[in-house]
This record gives structure tokens, sequence and C-alpha cells, in this order.
């Protein structure tokens, strides 16, 4: 990377103003900025602000946005909320070392297609903190243009629910060709498909096949329904057509292996 300056922000005001500069980049775990080649006028280090922790209450986890991926993959608490779920989407992407570096912020706020963070998190209720525009459902800020405010922090509320994570990639640590993750959040369902190859989206239960819960009939049934409603497209990877075979196959097992999860029931 050709850096011109280096910052280590003493606070988000002072990141988020220096962020107001063209050329100026927030450096998260600086994986995939390195790679974009572009110069780089100022670097902003958020390390001093202690945004690398992860906290947890009764109610919600609060998740820094300098927390690592390999600190959400091995975290107990958030683990047990999402019965392994956070460390199965987690635990595929390229390396322990990657991970050990790779930042949620820096996961979330780049909204790349191609994230398994940005998948699980979606399944989850989650909001964003912004620095300038405030709290913000993580599913509306996904749709948002990308801006120069400044990502502190990830809230997940513990709502009673049951989650699956899964993924198919044609080699182990290869970016996937399909990311799906699966929620029963007080009784609603939520589906949520990333590496469409676009960034993910969710898929909501609007014409009532699962009202009535998760048998074998309604698994293949709403598996059908998500194939035929979301958006594939190809790349190097996949192609569009295998892609919407991936979200008929991933959708009814992982509704079936949802079906037997009752936690919070």
């Amino acid at each position: 990377m050709n850096i011109k300056r280096y910052i280590p922000a003493q606070s988000l005001q002072q990141a988020y103003e220096l962020n107001q500069k063209p050329g100026s980049r927030v450096l998260g775990g600086a994986l995939w900025l390195r790679l974009s080649g572009a110069p780089i006028s100022t670097a902003i280090d958020l390390s001093a602000l202690g945004l690398n922790a992860i906290e947890e209450t009764e109610e919600q986890f609060s998740i820094g946005a300098m927390s690592t991926l390999r600190q959400l993959e091995t975290h107990p608490g958030l683990n047990a909320y999402t019965q392994g779920a956070a460390a199965k989407a987690l635990s595929p992407i390229v390396g322990v070392q990657f991970r050990n570096l790779a930042t949620t912020g820096g996961s979330v706020f780049g909204r790349f297609g191609f994230s398994d963070t940005l998948t699980l998190f979606l399944a989850l209720d989650t909001q964003v903190e912004l620095y300038h525009a405030g709290m913000v459902p993580l599913e509306r800020f996904v749709q948002m243009k990308p801006d120069r405010d400044i990502l502190s922090r990830l809230i997940v509320q513990k709502r009673p629910g049951a989650f699956v994570c899964l993924s198919t990639r044609n080699s182990r640590t290869d970016f996937p060709a399909l990311t799906c993750a699966l929620s029963r959040i007080d009784n609603e369902y939520r589906a949520v498909y990333g590496a469409r190859p676009a960034r993910a989206m969710v898929l909501r239960d609007t014409e009532g096949i699962l009202k009535e819960g998760v048998t074998p009939d309604s698994a293949r049934a709403f598996a059908q329904y998500a194939a035929e409603h979301v958006p594939t497209g190809s790349n190097t990877r996949s192609s569009a057509a295998y892609r919407a075979h991936l979200i008929k196959v991933l959708t009814q097992r992982g509704l079936l292996e949802l079906g037997g999860n009752r936690h919070g029931d």
C-alpha cells in the first residue's frame, strides 16, 4: 500500500473528520484494502479507541468494529446464543491467521458480496452504530450507498430463536459459491443468501409457507420458493443456474436442521 500519512485516531470524532477528506481511508484489518492498489493520502487507524471488544449482557451483544473474525468465531456467548452457527459461518474463511487480522467492521462496512460475516449478522437481530447516522438496522445499512461515515460497533439483540449457517465452496478456504443463513426469531422465519454473487439479501416467508412449522414438505416448498425469488448471477466460481440450485438445496437442508432445534421456544 502507498500511504502518504498515517494517523492513529484519538477519538471517533477525529476519525470521522479525517475521513471526510478525499483519499482518506479507515484501516480495518487492511487485508482487502491492500489489494485495491489505490494510493491512500491519509490512513486512519482506530486501534486506540477500544473498539476491539465483544461485550455481552442479558439483552444483547455489543461487538466493536475492530474485533476480529477469530474473536467472533471463538466467543463462547455468541456461539451459545447461535447454537454454534457463528463459528460454522466464520471458520471456513481462508485460515486462522487471516481471521486473526480481518475485522468485523471492515467485513460489514465493505458490504462485500462474498461476505460470510454479512450473511451471518443479517440472520440475527442486528443494528450497526455509525458515528454520524447513529443506529441503523443492518438490513437497511446493506442497501445504503457507501459513504464516509464511521462504523463503531454492531449491536445484536438476544431474541429467542434458532440459527443455522451453511455455505458451499469449490475448494476449502476459497471464496464461497453461495452462503446461506436461516433463522427463526420469535417464530418469524428469515433466510439470508450471500455470494449470489451480489451482497447478501434477506428473504422472508411472506407466503406463510412455514406458518405451521418446518416439515419435510414445507421445507421443500420454501426451498423452491427461495430458488424462484432470489436473484443469482454468474462469475468464475459458479453459474447463475448452479447458484439457484444451491439455494434450493441449502435452504431445504438448513430448514430441516432448524426445525429440529427448538432453542428459545
